[in-house]
């Protein structure tokens, strides 16, 4: 399970909105000076939002500003960015292979229209897994103490 810590911004009847900050593989590449990623993601401060359903064990008095732990399975990820990637670019070939022998520019047709089919079938797995409490993140904890953020 991969760890992740956060502060909830939102607290919702069946889940809750947590930020974290963004981190990168900066500390273990090898090119550490080289790649303009570090530099970029200290300019931007970029966080995360990710949505966490509650489950029966969830605890019910969370607020606002209080820093949690999430965890996400790893299989989870993997079969994640299986579909996502995958699904479009197999339909984009099968969708050129299918339109290939009437010509080129029919083939590249073909392949941008089996790419958007991959992508609605992306979508629609999607939303129909949203609310699946085995492939969405689990709180682990929180801390009881809620900070002073404002969130309005």
């Amino acid at each position: 399970m991969i760890l992740e810590s956060g502060t909830v911004v939102q607290v919702d009847l069946d889940s809750l909105l947590v930020e974290t900050i963004q981190t990168s593989t900066c500390d273990t590449c090898v090119a550490e000076k080289g790649c303009g990623q570090r530099v970029l993601s200290k300019l931007t401060g970029k966080t995360n939002r990710i949505r966490v359903l509650f489950d029966s064990q969830s605890p019910k008095n969370i607020l606002p500003g209080q820093s949690v732990t999430i965890g996400i399975p790893e299989d989870v990820i993997v079969k994640g960015s299986l579909l996502v990637y995958l699904v479009p670019v197999v339909s984009s070939v099968i969708g050129a292979w299918l339109a290939g022998p009437q010509g080129e520019l029919q083939s590249m047709l073909g392949a941008f229209c089996g790419l958007m089919l991959g992508g609605v079938l992306v979508n629609l797995q999607s939303q129909k897994l949203r609310n699946d409490l085995r492939l969405n993140p689990v709180l682990l904890s929180d801390f009881g103490e809620k900070q002073t953020l404002d969130f309005q």
